[in-house]
């Protein structure tokens, strides 16, 4: 059985697919989005859950402002409007370091540390007048489909910072931070916003990039949409349907289909009595690919084996809750209005050396006694968060976290355990305080996700792969299948809510139209 044809299908409706379906459908193709789940959006999203609106990861958005899409898929008028977080940045450590705030202007961020870290005052100059260009550059990059021709510009335009670029990465970005700083106060918050959120501890070899949040803070600015995290989502969509897009949720697809000699024929997609093909020239495939199979005679066999690489397990965890009142910090910045403790994702940081026992405990199948912590009180900001029934919203993201517990996760008091921990750091009676609350580990991840051992996949490669475009699947969006195209995180540039794959395939797609 068979429906409609299409001129472009696109598989999984999280961000960087319905941007890529958005930008498709303005471009006059008939589109279609098929997504798995019962609602689009998938990690970027906000639910009701707890009687309240939850927003499923971190609601903060960055690099996802450095590019253009407001403009070109006319945001605002589908209801988008973002919320400006200054300070973008709180920074608490367990070994009771002082605290301070990273703030949107550079000269208010050193403002601060000359009370808190007088010493580091000249290294956060130096820091930022050095990455600044390699910064600038990556927003650069990330706005435009690879090619020999953008290298060959970029090589001769940008030559000082490519080379920086090309240094920077291959070193580890601790290694990198401790040519500026010090103090370990002032390494680990840059870590936590790179390496950290990867999986990783920062001394690896080839992270060196991951350094560069302090600057891309001060470059762009951290902001909110109004609402929760998908509110972006519910704007593009919107932006693509008044396009003419077609978005099917509750539609799982199981299986690309390739006819002889690698003639795309389109999607096949779970139904009651066997698979329904959905016919399509052109083909993106925004989700995990592990959860994809390529199917059919003209599947190229040196190509089905790297289509979807192995890929580490999940390791984070969050806890939601709906509390009567906001948690109150012990301690905030010297000098700094105590009110705006609220206002920024609070980071709670264990030592240099006990991030690396966590990441060892992880791969034991334990949480470390000192976990890095990502606390959040969106509902702070912005009022339209607030469950009707009054209190607020609040989120505690938890790193290292296995996918496989030692004595699984169904019965552990782990969670239990980072509330007493989280309620350290807080005015007492917090936790009798919490109205109701709810844990999502790897495995929910998994589960109600679609993503493999609770894993987000993530573009791995280095700057220097990306731009000569290895493997070419991941890097320029392509496939050796015609009309078939690869979008997301696992694709260049990754990571986060950043949107730039989605832009960047819906380029490349149509540019071969």
């Amino acid at each position: 059985m068979s429906t409609a044809d299409y001129d472009a299908v696109v598989v999984g409706a999280g961000h960087n697919g319905l941007i890529c379906a958005a930008y498709l459908a303005r471009a006059g193709l008939r589109t279609a989005v098929l997504e798995a789940r019962p609602t689009p959006g998938g990690c970027a999203s906000t639910v009701d859950a707890l009687g309240a609106r939850i927003n499923i990861c971190n609601c903060d958005h960055l690099l996802v402002r450095s590019l253009p899409l407001e403009e070109e898929l006319d945001l605002p008028a589908h209801g988008l409007r973002y919320l400006d977080v200054n300070p973008s940045q709180s920074n608490l450590f367990w070994d009771d370091h002082p605290p301070w705030y990273l703030w949107r202007d550079v000269e208010q961020t050193i403002d601060g540390l000359r009370r808190s870290y007088p010493s580091e005052v000249d290294g956060y100059r130096r820091f930022v007048r050095a990455a600044r260009p390699v910064a600038e550059l990556i927003i650069e990059l990330a706005q435009t489909t690879l090619s020999r021709r953008s290298l060959t510009n970029l090589l001769s335009n940008r030559a000082v910072a490519a080379a920086k670029l090309f240094r920077w990465s291959r070193l580890s970005a601790s290694g990198l931070l401790r040519n500026f700083f010090n103090h370990e106060a002032m390494v680990l918050p840059a870590l936590a916003t790179g390496p950290i959120v990867w999986g990783l501890d920062g001394s690896t070899p080839g992270t060196g990039l991951g350094a560069l949040g302090y600057v891309l803070r001060h470059l762009v600015g951290v902001a909110r949409p109004a609402g929760g995290s998908g509110a972006l989502i519910d704007a593009v969509e919107r932006s693509f349907r008044g396009s003419g897009g077609e978005l099917r949720c509750d539609t799982r697809v199981d299986a690309i289909v390739v006819g002889t000699g690698g003639t795309l024929k389109g999607v096949r997609v779970v139904g009651d009595s066997g698979g329904v093909m959905i016919e399509a020239r052109r083909v993106v495939v925004a989700c995990d690919p592990r959860v994809v199979r390529l199917e059919g005679s003209g599947v190229p066999h040196n190509f089905a084996g790297t289509w979807a690489a192995p890929a580490p397990d999940g390791y984070e965890s969050k806890i939601d809750a709906v509390v009567s009142d906001p948690p109150v910090y012990r301690r905030t910045p010297e000098g700094e209005d105590a009110s705006q403790s609220l206002t920024p994702t609070t980071m709670i940081l264990p030592s240099l050396s006990s991030l690396s026992r966590n990441l060892a405990d992880s791969a034991k199948g334990r949480v470390g006694d000192d976990p890095v912590f990502f606390a959040n009180v969106p509902s702070a900001l912005d009022a339209s968060m607030r469950p009707p029934g009054g209190g607020h919203v609040f989120s505690l993201e938890v790193l290292y976290t296995p996918f496989a517990l030692t004595g699984g996760w169904e019965h552990s008091d782990e969670p239990d355990r980072w509330l007493r921990r989280f309620g350290e750091h807080v005015q007492p009676g917090f936790a009798e305080g919490i109205v109701r609350w709810r844990t999502m580990t790897p495995p929910d991840y998994e589960e109600q996700f679609y993503l493999p051992r609770g894993y987000a996949a993530s573009f791995t490669g280095s700057p220097l792969s990306a731009l000569l475009g290895k493997p070419r699947h991941l890097t320029r969006y392509r496939t050796p299948i015609k009309g078939l195209f690869l979008t997301g995180g696992v694709t260049y540039p990754g990571a986060g809510v950043w949107g730039a794959s989605g832009r960047n395939t819906a380029g490349v797609l149509l540019e071969q139209a």
